[in-house]
């Protein structure tokens, strides 16, 4: 099993960037994904997670912290096994290393960081 976060780099404020999550060995559907970001010396905050298919159809649920609503968006693509993260209207504040997770009641993965820097 392994989660792949990229789409991390530099932007200036005001940009945006994209973020995928990509899985081998597990289908994410099955699976409650979540962005969390951490800078140095702070405790590993969550940003946004979308639910999984549950019941079925394509209706998920989904949440977004506070300082994010409105400029980033989860979505996922069941296709290609991936969650993605957009993001716009970046800030300096948004800069961390992003992390993916996948969950269940019964299992918990997190793929490798990727480094967003939000800069002039």
């Amino acid at each position: 099993v392994q989660l792949q976060a990229s789409g991390g780099g530099l932007v200036q404020p005001g940009g945006s960037l994209r973020l995928s999550c990509a899985a081998s060995g597990l289908s994410l559907d099955d699976y409650t994904i979540a962005w969390f970001r951490q800078t140095p010396g702070k405790e590993r905050e969550g940003v946004s997670c979308i639910s999984n298919s549950g019941s079925g159809g394509d209706t998920y649920d989904t949440y977004y912290a506070d300082s994010v609503k409105g400029r980033f968006t989860i979505s996922r693509d069941n296709a290609e096994n991936t969650v993605y993260l957009e993001m716009n209207s970046l800030k300096v504040e948004d800069t961390a290393v992003y992390y993916c997770n996948a969950a269940t009641v019964t299992s918990n993965y997190w793929g490798q960081g990727t480094q967003v820097t939000v800069s002039s």
